[in-house]
């Protein structure tokens, strides 16, 4: 049985779509939520669902051994980033290589980086007056959105769109297609 640990930084409805997805699954289970706020929505999500959860803070998160060892000693087989806000340290993607997955709400390679997400990237889509965006799924490295992309999935950016009516579609496709795409790795 693979182990999931899933990062969360927000409300954590694709968290809840993730956890959703593996509950009864006969091959992986998402066993831990971690979120570095104490306010996060995906804290309530986890407690709904049986899963562990854990806050850490910035000090923690980014001396890395604290964090890796607490992975380690739960079998942690994969790292989801849903929503986490905080770039990944180096020495927990060396000790998580090529097991560390991240969903961005663009179309990489355009509309990533730091401070590219949530209501910012869907104005800089629109902005730009792009026919289409959608979501890459991506592994992580040691830069914003730069990870190899293991797939995407795209919608149409309609003349009338808004932030909250692209964010809306855009939100659709990662609950449609993150967990199967997270599923096809395992």
């Amino acid at each position: 049985m693979k182990r999931i640990a899933i990062f969360a930084s927000g409300t954590g409805t694709n968290a809840e779509a993730i956890i959703r997805h593996f509950e009864m699954h006969d091959r992986a289970q998402v066993v831990l939520l971690v979120t570095n706020r104490r306010d996060a929505g995906a804290l309530k999500v986890a407690r709904e669902h049986g899963v562990e959860s854990m806050v850490i803070d910035r000090e923690e998160f980014f001396s890395a051994d604290s964090i890796i060892e607490k992975l380690q000693v739960r079998g942690i087989d994969l790292i989801v980033l849903a929503g986490f806000l905080w770039l990944i340290p180096p020495a927990l993607i060396k000790a998580f290589p090529n097991k560390i997955v991240n969903i961005h709400p663009a179309l990489l390679p355009k509309f990533g980086g730091k401070g590219m997400y949530g209501k910012f990237v869907h104005d800089a889509v629109l902005s730009a007056g792009e026919k289409e965006s959608g979501i890459t799924v991506h592994y992580v490295n040691e830069k914003f959105d730069e990870g190899e992309h293991i797939a995407q999935f795209t919608c149409a950016v309609d003349p009338g769109d808004t932030i909250e009516t692209l964010a809306a579609k855009v939100q659709r496709l990662e609950h449609e297609h993150f967990a199967s795409s997270i599923e096809r790795l395992l």
